[in-house]
């Protein structure tokens, strides 16, 4: 429901401005003799009456006393400015410099000084100020003063030293102003100098000047020299003293030295009051210190100090920071009297602990109940908007700032650009930062976390280092902002950038860290990644996941388990997401036995085997070659999500079960689960391993037509490479020519190595050119036109192409294959000779090629040397009969060696599972899951 701001609590009644214009017309009303003297032997409790009581003064001018008008003026200054109405003062000021029967001229500026600095406007209390030509120390307090609530803490204190300069001496209220300037800009060393001036003048006994030199030492971080302070105080009995340094050590987050004090305040007897508990209640909104709080409440609820309305603020305060709303809302609905703090506590509570319906009904409530809204409730309200995402209510909200001018407050504007944001209104949050005329660290930060947050990453950076050049402090928030922007950005020189700007701050904690390591992961700057990883002093489960997942994901599967080893070792115990992590692994490494340990820790440690979980586990089995396994997962997921039936038909499509792959995904869309970009991937990637032609040609046609999704890149490779398989290469060139978009490599490669297999030499030599002119920096792309050439007899093409690489510097990726045997992993190169048992191999593998030469007058030896043959031989020599062999290789297996797979499955009677860069061949009987095609 929109928010009405339209039609909120009416203004409070303030008496009309003509009132001061002419005082002596019929605007007030003369009021009988004994009235007046009524109005005149009280002092005035309302601005209304502060106004009769200077025109009864102008009416009896002649018999009045001199300084009654300077009574009259500042009666009525004095009930502006705790109202904040700065155009009544303005106009009094008028009237006070028009008028002829002001006595004492430097009172009134004195009374217009402090009226003007309690209504925020520093600069007329200014101009009041440098007019006089006598100023007395409460003069000067004022002017002090004025700066101190309007937050210029630097100003107070220069004032202070022109004062001294000016040989004006300072009173106890200066040092109390001066004390507590120094204690908010934490100025210890100009503290102490005060400190010394103010013993110097014996204004040490005075109550107060202790008392606030205390928070001043407390503020600057100097506990020794407070508690110091305070054990040689004279008033240590006074319970003001101990509410002081209580409620300086509550403020500074000192709890437990503030809960410390308190108790020995109980055992030195002296009786806490309301501002004690109010304090000590302060120090207890940490959630580490809410069973102490509770006991508080229960004190409380026997005393009469319960019904204070600051102590029952305080505990709504204390529970809604403890996410306790329930018993803030007890409270809040227990309180007689509830003042603006109250409500703006508990506005604020549910905005904090994300009940924004609560905050919206809790304004409601506010206005029918007559109380009109402040800056805080707005600011409240602002955020809650924002939160909940709805535009008409954030356009309403801001008109309701902008009509009663609180959106020339700093603190609202911020609020307001993050609402925006978070409303994916950039344009508008733009259009108000751009208008706030001095902006401050937390105005860029908002706007640069509301671009980055929205996807605007290049807008992001920008107006970080826009932030950078106008001398906007770097914090931690900051900084996590635009390394998000990054993350996305995928630049590893922004991020180096960024990471020096980090060193050169200081700007160091664990989740900078962490997110700074998967940046460089994400970049592929493994190297980077491990070393900011290695420098984290103290790692949580965060940091060594972030690394396993680097690690995973940029190849480097065996170092992640390392790693992942190492994380056990230190005591961290592994949750999901390390676990997702590792699986991912496991997966690259095909190490199904390794696998099923982390399979079994999942059950064991209680996780749900849903959701991510499950389908990972489906991939996993699938990627090591256990398709069973990874069916007995599916199948035993009651609801089955997109992504669990997207990896089982995957699966199936990757071991050549195209049929099962088609029936599974018709089973899908029967029980309501409607495919995605990836789904139609994984199924056009299923027939095309299965020459599955009409099927394949169905669900691409279905994908546009029924769907409405437009093809990737990878679906049309798929659709290639599937008329390729079913020598339908002139539908293939076709296909391609009336794509919608320009081919990429992976298509041009799918055509070469149709017309390898098929012989058409004519067109492989068309995409092979085409190929080298769309990447001619990719050794994989010249070591496959290389291959095709030789295929087709073409050596003087084959020479230009292994000159062109000499002079680039390529070198071919060398042959890797590895075996699992008895939860170790084995890793065989090409002619590698390296392993410890590398004599029984290659005379396991001599057996071997004298059994195919006799059976079927095989000749292999000259490629003995290929590293899948040497895992196979090592696999037949450490495995029992009957078992099947389980091989990964890093590159497509050779024709040479597919023809040997296959002959020892069918002589030695054993399931071979090869999975190599492009397919899984599974090798039985002397054939091929892949049809002699991959």
């Amino acid at each position: 429901m929109p928010v009405n701001f339209g039609l909120m609590a009416t203004p409070l009644t303030t008496v009309k401005a003509p009132i001061l214009g002419k005082i002596s017309d019929n605007n007030i009303q003369p009021v009988s003799k004994f009235s007046r003297n009524s109005i005149n032997m009280y002092p005035p409790r309302t601005l209304k009456e502060a106004f009769i009581s200077l025109a009864n003064n102008l009416i009896d001018h002649d018999t009045g006393c001199n300084n009654c008008f300077d009574n009259a003026y500042s009666l009525i200054l004095e009930r502006c400015s705790t109202q904040e109405s700065l155009s009544q003062i303005k106009q009094v000021h008028a009237h006070v410099l028009k008028s002829c029967y002001v006595v004492d001229t430097t009172f009134l500026s004195t009374k217009l000084v402090l009226a003007y600095g309690k209504c925020g406007s520093s600069l007329d209390a200014h101009k009041v100020f440098d007019k006089m030509t006598e100023r007395s120390i409460f003069t000067w307090n004022a002017m002090i003063g004025s700066h101190m609530t309007n937050g210029e803490h630097i100003e107070a204190i220069k004032l202070f030293l022109n004062m001294n300069a000016l040989g004006v001496h300072a009173d106890a209220s200066t040092f109390t102003s001066i004390l507590k300037a120094c204690g908010e800009l934490e100025d210890r060393c100009y503290g102490v100098q005060v400190h010394g001036m103010a013993t110097k003048l014996g204004f040490l006994c005075n109550l107060y000047v202790s008392n606030s030199l205390l928070g001043m030492y407390v503020k600057c971080n100097d506990s020794s020299s407070a508690m110091m302070l305070f054990e040689i105080m004279s008033g240590k009995t006074d319970v003001v003293s101990w509410n002081s340094i209580i409620s300086s050590y509550s403020a500074s987050g000192k709890t437990v030295e503030a809960l410390r004090l308190f108790k020995e305040m109980q055992i030195a007897g002296v009786v806490p009051n309301t501002y004690t508990f109010v304090a000590v209640l302060q120090a207890c909104e940490e959630s580490s210190y809410l069973v102490f709080g509770k006991e508080l409440h229960a004190f409380l609820l026997k005393s009469d100090l319960y019904l204070d309305m600051f102590v029952a603020n305080a505990l709504i305060v204390l529970y809604t920071k403890s996410g306790k709303m329930k018993e803030a809302e007890r409270i809040f609905n227990a309180m007689d009297k509830k003042d603006s703090v109250t409500w703006n506590s508990l506005l604020s509570g549910y905005v904090q602990n994300g009940l924004y319906d609560e905050a919206m009904a809790t304004f409601h409530r506010k206005q029918i109940m007559g109380r009109k809204p402040d800056q805080y409730s707005i600011i409240s309200m602002i955020s809650t908007v924002g939160h909940l995402g709805n535009l008409l209510n954030a356009l309403e909200v801001h008109a309701y700032a902008m009509k009663n001018r609180m959106d020339s407050d700093l603190h609202v504007c911020n609020t307001l650009i993050d609402m925006y944001a978070k409303c994916c209104k950039m344009n508008y949050a733009e259009s108000l930062f751009q208008r706030i005329r001095f902006k401050d660290n937390i105005s860029w930060k908002t706007i640069i976390s509301g671009y980055a947050q929205n996807g605007y990453h290049s807008k992001a950076l920008t107006l970080f280092r826009e932030s950078q050049m106008k001398g906007i402090e770097s914090d931690s928030m900051l900084i996590a902002s635009i390394l998000q922007a990054c993350s996305e950005l995928m630049c590893d020189s922004v991020v180096k950038e960024i990471h020096g700007h980090m060193i050169q701050k200081g700007l160091y904690d664990i989740a900078l860290e962490n997110t700074l390591v998967n940046l460089y992961g994400k970049c592929g700057c493994i190297d980077y990644a491990s070393r900011v990883f290695e420098l984290i002093k103290v790692k949580n489960l965060v940091s060594w996941t972030i690394m396993v997942n680097n690690l995973a994901q940029n190849g480097l599967a065996d170092e992640a388990v390392d790693v992942f080893v190492s994380m056990k070792e230190t005591g961290i115990e592994p949750d999901s997401i390390a676990l997702l992590s590792l699986l991912s692994a496991v997966s690259d490494l095909s190490t199904l036995k390794k696998g099923k340990e982390i399979h079994g820790v999942l059950i064991r440690k209680g996780f749900i085997l849903q959701g991510p979980i499950s389908s990972s586990l489906v991939d996993m089995y699938s990627a090591c070659g256990a398709l069973e396994d990874s069916f007995k997962v599916f199948d035993s997921i009651p609801t089955k999500d997109l992504v669990m039936w997207t990896s089982m038909i995957n699966a199936y499509g990757m071991h050549g079960m195209g049929m099962e792959s088609v029936r599974l995904f018709h089973q899908m869309v029967a029980e309501k689960v409607y495919p995605d970009h990836v789904s139609f991937l994984a199924i056009l990637y299923a027939c095309s391993h299965s020459s599955l032609v009409d099927e394949g040609k169905a669900f691409f046609k279905s994908m546009v037509d029924e769907y409405a999704l437009n093809p990737w890149q990878e679906h049309y490779t798929c659709m290639v490479d599937l008329f390729g398989r079913a020598n339908n290469l002139k539908e293939a060139f076709k296909f391609i020519e009336n794509m919608e978009m320009k081919p990429n490599v992976a298509i041009w490669r799918c055509l070469i190595g149709a017309c390898k297999v098929h012989n058409d030499i004519e067109l492989g030599n068309f995409a092979s050119k085409k190929l080298l002119e769309l990447d001619s920096d990719s050794v994989k792309n010249h070591v496959l036109v290389s291959n095709f050439y030789a295929f087709c007899g073409q050596w003087d093409d084959v020479g230009d192409i292994r000159m062109k690489m000499r002079q680039k510097g390529f070198k071919k990726d060398p042959g890797c294959s590895w075996i699992e045997i008895w939860n170790k992993i084995h890793v065989f190169t090409v002619r590698d000779k390296s392993h410890p048992e590398s004599d029984e191999i290659y005379d396991k593998l001599a057996q071997i090629n004298d059994i195919l030469k006799r059976e079927e007058g095989y000749l292999g030896e000259m490629f003995n040397g290929h590293s899948e043959r040497l895992a196979i031989a090592y696999g037949l020599l450490k495995t029992s009969k009957g078992m099947p062999i389980r091989v990964t290789k890093n590159l497509r297996v050779c024709d040479d060696c597919h023809v040997f797979s296959k002959l020892v499955s069918k002589y030695f009677e054993r399931e071979i599972i090869v999975r190599d860069a492009n397919r899984f061949h599974h090798f039985g009987s002397g054939i091929c899951s892949c049809g002699d095609f991959w």
